[in-house]
């Protein structure tokens, strides 16, 4: 007979779809992303977190498979577990989800299982966010360059400041909650998520940080870059940078990144916007510096390089400025279990003169890294190579990474 508390906060993780975009051959959230499915790993974050009901709601045929999967990721909080069977659409999914709750549960998250690697630390701030009257859910704000659109035309700008993507898990006091999705059932209203159907029922829904490793698995590019972080994952404890972190050293990254003159509008560099100097070419903006540092950083924290988070395969940072590299690149790293100690940056080139604006810069770049100190020094090359003779700038950068001791175990 078991001997757990009854939780007073359930976790519904639905994994009903059918997972057409991933087009896999199978129901998305039984793909393989490694030697687990994509059900497994969000059980496993699931049951890393804090003690709770967890509901998985299984395509229908697939019961079986669904609690396999939950079986081996509770381990010995099994009881705790349940699988029901999904409808035919979401909301019927979560309804059959609520309908298996315990009496004692107060508070309900709606996390979706193709969210596989949700941070468990993102599923407990979630949880321990919901309000009897308000639900809560994490988000991250909007990074693109937004366009409203008519067709193939580009109608006008979006207020990118105004949004913010959101993930999962959702929570929500239990009684609201099921007054809201008897309410949305009756109507026949599908409501894009939990928090929608929420906010129509007239209850407020608050928001906190999200994570990047939150992301949902919906197509097959989506599904190798679970794949990479999850590999990057298995073999860090077998190497030496692993003893390192886990002694709890501190580790160092060098990065180093060079631009041409020959892109369009203004010079961008080291995070300011320099009028009337030539414009530096590159996928975002061509700031060398913060492209430097940005390599650093990953190289202390072993994340791989500037190429593989933000090259031409994300689109999604096509002329984006140094305040968004760094910002996520920091995400990245606290993600990994790593603080920012300092960076130091040095350019060399004959324009633009740096030394007037040099306070400003290193503020701006060390506003976008969390307050880490950061310095950038100028030189030039008395003439010689590309950069002495005025055809672009190369920089080089120094980043110094610790293990974050609050996430040691």
């Amino acid at each position: 007979m078991s001997t757990l508390p009854v939780p007073d906060t359930a976790i519904i993780v639905v994994a009903a779809g059918s997972g057409t975009r991933l087009d896999a051959g199978a129901p998305k959230a039984l793909v393989g992303i490694d030697a687990h499915s994509i059900l497994r790993h969000a059980l496993d974050g699931v049951f890393a977190a804090a003690l709770a009901q967890v509901i998985v709601v299984a395509p229908a045929g697939y019961e079986g498979d669904a609690l396999t999967e939950l079986e081996a990721a509770a381990g010995g909080r099994r009881d705790l577990g349940r699988v029901v069977t999904g409808g035919a659409t979401r909301q019927q999914s979560v309804a059959a989800g609520l309908a298996a709750l315990w009496g004692d549960v107060r508070t309900v998250l709606v996390h979706d299982a193709a969210r596989a690697l949700t941070p468990p630390a993102q599923i407990d701030a979630v949880a321990a966010a919901v309000t009897a009257d308000a639900g809560v859910i994490p988000a991250l704000a909007v990074v693109d360059t937004l366009k409203r659109v008519d067709a193939d035309a580009v109608v006008g700008p979006v207020d990118r400041s105004e949004l913010a993507a959101a993930q999962t898990p959702q929570g929500f006091p239990r009684a609201l909650l099921e007054q809201a999705y008897a309410a949305a059932l009756d109507s026949g209203v599908e409501y894009t998520d939990d928090a929608a159907l929420f906010a129509a029922a007239g209850h407020p829904v608050r928001w906190i940080d999200g994570s990047a490793r939150a992301f949902k698995i919906t197509t097959p590019a989506d599904l190798d870059r679970a794949r990479h972080l999850l590999a990057a994952s298995d073999t860090a404890p077998a190497s030496a940078a692993a003893s390192i972190v886990r002694a709890g050293l501190p580790r160092v990254g060098l990065g180093t990144d060079v631009h041409a003159f020959g892109g369009e509008g203004d010079l961008w560099l080291a995070g300011l916007e320099w009028p009337g100097e030539p414009a530096l070419s590159g996928h975002s903006d061509g700031d060398a510096v913060a492209h430097a540092i940005v390599d650093a950083l990953l190289g202390a924290a072993g994340l791989g390089d500037i190429g593989e988070h933000f090259g031409t395969s994300h689109p999604e940072y096509a002329g984006a400025h140094a305040d968004v590299f760094l910002a996520r690149t920091r995400e990245l790293l606290a993600d990994a279990g790593f603080l920012i100690g300092n960076v130091s940056a040095q350019f060399q080139g004959n324009r633009p003169r740096f030394s007037a604006r040099r306070a400003e810069a290193e503020a701006v770049l060390s506003a976008a890294l969390g307050g880490a100190p950061v310095t950038v020094t100028a030189t030039t090359t008395d003439g010689l190579g590309f950069s002495g003779r005025g055809e672009g700038i190369s920089v080089t950068a120094i980043a110094l990474v610790v293990p974050d001791e609050s996430r040691r175990v």
